[in-house]
C-alpha cells in the first residue's frame, strides 16, 4: 500500500502529518515515489487566510487527479472550519474535524499499537515536537481559536520519551511547538494552587536535563510568556536551550494593538525584550508583524517601525493584512488598499535589514554553535543555523551535514554570516 501526504501551514500541522505517516508506516504503508500512484492520500490543511483555503482545495483536487484510485483523508484547520465543503471534493473519503481524534484515525486504519509520539522527522536535521494544542485568545484578525479552541497539553512523559527517541535517531535540534506554546500546562492548572502550576519553563528544564548532544529551540510565544522562570532555565542550560525567542508582536502601535485585541501595549513588549537581553548574552529576538491592519495610519505604521527598532529584532516575518472571513477584523472599517500594504511591507523589510545587520555586527568575533544542514553546489562550503538563529557559512573540510560545529562569527553578506574559522 502506497501513501502520499501533503501539509500546508504551521509547524503543528507538519508534526501531525508526521505522526499519521509514522503510524501508517507501522502497518505496512510505504511512501509513493515520484509519480507512482498512491492508495491513500493525507492532506493536512490550513485556514489562516482565504489563500490557505484555496491552496488546500487545489492540493486535494491535484491529489485526486494524480491518484485517481486513491482514498483521500483531509484534516487540519480548513477541514475543521468547512467540513461539508471539503467532503464534496473529489476522492475525499473522510474529513477529520478534531485533531484530538488522530489516534482514533490510525485505529480505523488498523493501527493497533497507536503511538504516543514520533521517532523521526524525514530527512531534516531538526525535528518539531508538538507539546500543546488550542488557543483561548480572541485576537480580532485570527480564525484559529475558532477551529482549535480547546487547550490540551501533552503529558510531559510522552514529550520526554519522544525527545529521547528523536535524539537517539540522530536529530540534533528539537523545536517545541504548539498552537499557543506558552499556554503549555494551563489546562492542568485550574483549581490548583499557583505554587503547583505546570508551566512551559518546567517542561523546558526537564527536556534540557535529558542526556545527549542536542539543543532545544522554542517556536512562537507571546510577550507575557517571556517569564523570569523561562529566562532562568535558558541561563541554567546555555548549551541546551537556544538563546533565541520568537516573540509575536503583530504591531508596535498601541492603538492598532487595541483594535487587534492584543493583551499588552508596545512598552510592555519592549520591556520583556529588555529583560531577556539583560539576562542573556546577545540573544536573538525574532517576531511577526502585520502591516496594513484596517485603519492603520501613517503615524501608526511609523510607531510600529519605532517599536521594532526599540525591541532590537534580528528577524521580522512580515505579513500584509488579509481579511479573514469570520473574524472581527474582516468587518472593520477603513480596509486599506493592496498597494499601500505592499509599500509598507517594503519599508518594513528595509527596517528589518537594518536591524538584522546591526545584530549580526554585534556577533562578530563571538563563538557560535552551528547545526550544519546543507552543502553548496560546489561542495566547498556548508551552511547551517546557529544557536542564535543566524544562517552561517563555513568551510566544509572536517565537517559533515548533521554535525554541530563551533565557529567564530565573521562578516555578514546578504543575511549570511561567514565563519572566520572553525574552532571545533
Amino acid at each position: 500500500m502506497k501513501l502520499r501526504t501533503h501539509t500546508l501551514g504551521c509547524k503543528v500541522n507538519q508534526y501531525e502529518t508526521e505522526y499519521i505517516r509514522e503510524g501508517l508506516h507501522s502497518i505496512g504503508y510505504g511512501d509513493a515515489a515520484g509519480e507512482e500512484p498512491a492508495d491513500l492520500c493525507i492532506v493536512n490543511t490550513c485556514t489562516v487566510t482565504s489563500e490557505g483555503d484555496s491552496k488546500s482545495r487545489q492540493i486535494i483536487r491535484r491529489m485526486a487527479r494524480d491518484n485517481p484510485a486513491s482514498k483521500i483523508v483531509v484534516m487540519g484547520c480548513y477541514a475543521t472550519r468547512a467540513p461539508e465543503e471539503v467532503a464534496a471534493l473529489p476522492n475525499v473519503t473522510e474529513v477529520l474535524t478534531d485533531k484530538r481524534e488522530l489516534p482514533d484515525l490510525l485505529g480505523r486504519f488498523g493501527v493497533t499499537d497507536v503511538p504516543t509520539g514520533i521517532s523521526g522527522f524525514g530527512r531534516r536535521q531538526r525535528a518539531y515536537v508538538k507539546v500543546q494544542d488550542g488557543c483561548m485568545l480572541r485576537c480580532s484578525f485570527c480564525i484559529i481559536p475558532h477551529v482549535r479552541p480547546e487547550l490540551t497539553s501533552r503529558p510531559k512523559q510522552h514529550v520526554l520519551d519522544e525527545v529521547r527517541r528523536l535524539v537517539d535517531s540522530g536529530y540534533r535540534e528539537v523545536v517545541l511547538t504548539g498552537i499557543h506554546l506558552g499556554h503549555y500546562g494551563v489546562d492542568w492548572n485550574r483549581n490548583v494552587p499557583k505554587e503547583q502550576w505546570t508551566r512551559l519553563s518546567n517542561l523546558v528544564r526537564d527536556i534540557a536535563a535529558l542526556p545527549g548532544d542536542f539543543r532545544i529551540r522554542l517556536s512562537s510565544i507571546e510577550a507575557t510568556e517571556v517569564t523570569r522562570e523561562l529566562i532562568t532555565v535558558m541561563q541554567e542550560h546555555p548549551k541546551k536551550v537556544c538563546p533565541h525567542l520568537h516573540i509575536s508582536m503583530q504591531s508596535g502601535s498601541d492603538s492598532v494593538l487595541r483594535r487587534m485585541r492584543r493583551r499588552w501595549g508596545s512598552q510592555r513588549f519592549i520591556d520583556r525584550c529588555g529583560m531577556l537581553r539583560d539576562a542573556l548574552d546577545r540573544p536573538a529576538i525574532t517576531t511577526d508583524i502585520i502591516v496594513g491592519f484596517p485603519g492603520e495610519t501613517d503615524a501608526e505604521f511609523a510607531e510600529t517601525c519605532e517599536t521594532a527598532r526599540a525591541a532590537g529584532f534580528s528577524k521580522i516575518h512580515i505579513f500584509p493584512f488579509s481579511a479573514r472571513r469570520g473574524t472581527p477584523a474582516a468587518d472593520l472599517p477603513d480596509q486599506l488598499p493592496k498597494k499601500l500594504k505592499q509599500a509598507r511591507g517594503r519599508e518594513l523589510v528595509s527596517v528589518e535589514t537594518e536591524l538584522r545587520d546591526e545584530y549580526y555586527r554585534s556577533l562578530v568575533g563571538m563563538p557560535l554553535r552551528v547545526l550544519l544542514e546543507a552543502q553548496d553546489e560546489k561542495g566547498g562550503k556548508l551552511t547551517g543555523t546557529s544557536c542564535r538563529y543566524a544562517t552561517i557559512e563555513v568551510e566544509s573540510e572536517g565537517a559533515n551535514i548533521g554535525d554541530f560545529v563551533e565557529v567564530i562569527a565573521g562578516g555578514n553578506e546578504n543575511g549570511t554570516i561567514t565563519a572566520s574559522k572553525l574552532v571545533g
